[in-house]
């Protein structure tokens, strides 16, 4: 059977093993040709290529559910539930996404993009299937990073208690999660991947003392003890976790073996109860550049097949926000010991991988576990260190009540680097960082600024790390605009003082962050227009320069915000609040993120989707102000 042909997985029931083996192959080559085309996730799919063929292979896909987590390991699962012909469109507008998506296939059960959510979506599967008297089986797939999430070890927790619940737990344990994956319960994992493989021993005590002639079928309470004993050294010790925590764990199991992941998948079924299958994987399988360098090879851009590397932009990019962030916290760490940098398994993504690499001492991995790390934060903060928080926009939403009650009510000095803010591109909905200003807006005693360009990105660092408050800046995905950035030097700026960039008097021009340069180009369009405006850099949103704004508004009458967020309080609000509550009763414009949920497309596409580019946004102000 050709991989070409599959419409369905269970297409797949009946194949013998060899056939089974050759349509990994296919997807190998599928997902290969494709990434290194277009860009995304590698290494994780190509890990689990036999783990999902052999699964399928027990599981009747037109009742049975399977939850993937994140959806980085999703790509075979993609090819064989009929997305083969299209997956060339993977990740490009109106394309495949590179995540989970309910509405893209009737296979895809629960739409991902944040880890850990895969074991408490699957359960609540499994207890809506039982409340309604149905019978199909759920499951949920994990890797050893998301397993250390608290949302993942809470639904184990609950899992656990349910004796009488089917629910089967697949464990895709790589020991490499984005970066290398950091606990207790990862380093219990790596330890049982260099020991002998132990396999779990079912009832092995039982049924021998059943065999013996003077006892028979009933067992005395003593041996019951005994029991218990001997069934907990038959597993290795992060089995005997997961057995203490009411599951029933089998393995591990060697993930690239399709005859035995059957074998296990089919006896885990048949029990009837919550089940963990622990399951070695090898991250970036089939492709040697992959397997040997499994960090760079998570997600990538397009590539050459034959040598591994990276095609080359076509012309060379400034340094991005991500890397100037990095080397300019560096910098300051090597001058004071007490600034410490923390992520959430994102060392590379953060540009913190510099800081992992030169002052180990003054840099922290929490995996994870983004409410960790903030509360982590606000500890440190209380003993006199200066802790740099830098997490995804879109996955510091996961921390909203620790920024609230443990850094904000407090009035905690943390920085936080809200990387990846604005539009982010072929991620999708589940990435795009459009929700900062409005869920920071809200909380009490923090500073919230964002950057015009890269030497204004190092100056409020350097603002942050000095305030005695907790802050907030956030930064775009991607290139700088190329401004010379310094070495070090760097010049604090006036909390919630901004700066006029244009002088004008036709219409006033708010800008925050990276619309700033846009707000530029719109102004040198509408000059062309006879329109002169005055332009704003705003740089903080809280506090507003309110003195600098009220009398500018007070003058020209005419307002319009720009922001790369959502229009739902977010900047243009706090601006709109502003006028109101000073009784000044002007038009104002607001540009931004309309309600909408932003689709997997190139940052450039979406902006043009959103009306977000200097040719839309002049034309949107001449209909507005100047073309009654």
């Amino acid at each position: 059977m050709l991989l070409s042909e599959l419409s369905h997985p269970n297409q797949l029931h009946g194949l013998t093993v060899s056939q089974l083996e050759e349509i990994a192959c296919q997807i190998r080559e599928r997902h290969l040709q494709v990434v290194s085309t277009s860009g995304g996730h590698l290494g994780p799919g190509l890990g689990v290529v036999e783990l999902t063929l052999a699964l399928y292979q027990t599981l009747d896909l037109d009742f049975d559910k399977v939850v993937w987590d994140v959806g980085h390991q999703a790509y075979p699962h993609k090819l064989i539930t009929g997305r083969f012909n299209d997956f060339d469109s993977l990740r490009q507008e109106k394309g495949i996404a590179g995540y989970l998506k309910r509405s893209e296939s009737t296979f895809d059960h629960f739409g991902a993009g944040h880890a850990s959510t895969s074991i408490s979506a699957a359960l609540g599967m499994a207890l809506a299937r039982d409340k309604n008297g149905d019978d199909y089986k759920c499951v949920s797939v994990i890797g050893d990073g998301a397993l250390t999430g608290g949302m993942a070890l809470e639904a184990i927790n609950h899992a656990g208690t349910l004796p009488n619940t089917p629910f089967l737990v697949v464990l895709n344990d790589n020991d490499m999660s984005i970066s290398p994956p950091v606990g207790a319960l990862s380093t219990y994992l790596n330890k049982v991947r260099l020991s002998p493989p132990l396999q779990f021993i079912s009832n092995s005590v039982q049924e021998s003392v059943k065999n013996i002639p003077i006892i028979g079928k009933d067992i005395p309470e003593e041996l019951k003890t005994i029991q218990g004993s001997v069934r907990r050294l038959a597993v290795p010790k992060v089995g005997a976790v997961f057995e203490e925590l009411g599951f029933t764990y089998m393995g591990p199991i060697d993930g690239h073996d399709i005859s035995n992941l059957i074998n296990t998948f089919n006896a885990a079924h048949r029990l009837k109860k919550p089940v963990l299958v622990h399951v070695v994987t090898t991250k970036g399988k089939g492709y040697t550049y992959a397997e040997a360098d499994q960090v760079g090879y998570h997600a990538q851009s397009s590539f050459d097949l034959t040598t591994g590397k990276s095609i080359p932009s076509s012309k060379p990019k400034p340094s991005s926000y991500s890397k100037i962030f990095g080397q300019t916290l560096l910098k300051i760490c090597e001058q004071d010991s007490k600034v410490i940098g923390i992520t959430a398994a994102m060392a590379t993504g953060t540009g913190l991988d510099l800081l992992q690499k030169n002052i180990p001492d003054q840099y922290i991995d929490v995996g994870i576990a983004e409410q960790h790390a903030v509360t982590l934060a606000a500890g440190m903060s209380c003993d006199g260190l200066k802790p740099v928080v830098a997490i995804y926009s879109t996955f510091l939403q996961r921390a909203f009540d620790q920024l609230i009650h443990d850094v904000g009510i407090q009035k905690l000095p943390v920085s936080f680097v809200l990387d990846r803010a604005g539009i982010v591109g072929a991620d999708g909905p589940t990435h795009q960082g459009q929700y900062d200003i409005s869920y920071m807006r809200s909380i009490p005693n923090f500073v919230l600024m964002a950057p015009k360009d890269e030497a204004e990105l190092q100056r409020m660092l350097i603002t942050s790390i000095n305030h005695k408050g907790p802050t907030a800046l956030r930064i775009p995905r991607g290139s700088g605009l190329g401004v010379a950035t310094m070495e070090e030097g760097w010049e604090p700026l006036e909390i919630g003082k901004g700066e006029i960039l244009e002088e004008g008097d036709d219409v006033l021009i708010i800008a925050y962050g990276s619309m700033v340069s846009s707000a530029l180009e719109t102004h040198t369009l509408l000059k062309e227009e006879n329109v002169n405006p005055c332009v704003i850099n705003a740089r903080f949103v809280r506090p507003l320069d309110s003195e600098l704004i009220l009398t500018l508004a007070n003058k020209i009458k005419k307002i319009v915000t720009m922001e790369e967020g959502t229009l739902i309080g977010g900047f243009g609000s706090a601006i709109v609040e502003l006028l109101n509550d000073n009784d000044i009763h002007v038009p104002v414009l607001r540009i931004g993120i309309p309600d909408v949920l932003v689709d997997h497309a190139s940052p450039d596409q979406s902006k043009i989707s959103l009306g977000l580019t200097p040719k839309q946004m002049a034309e949107k102000i001449l209909n507005k102000f100047f073309l009654n």
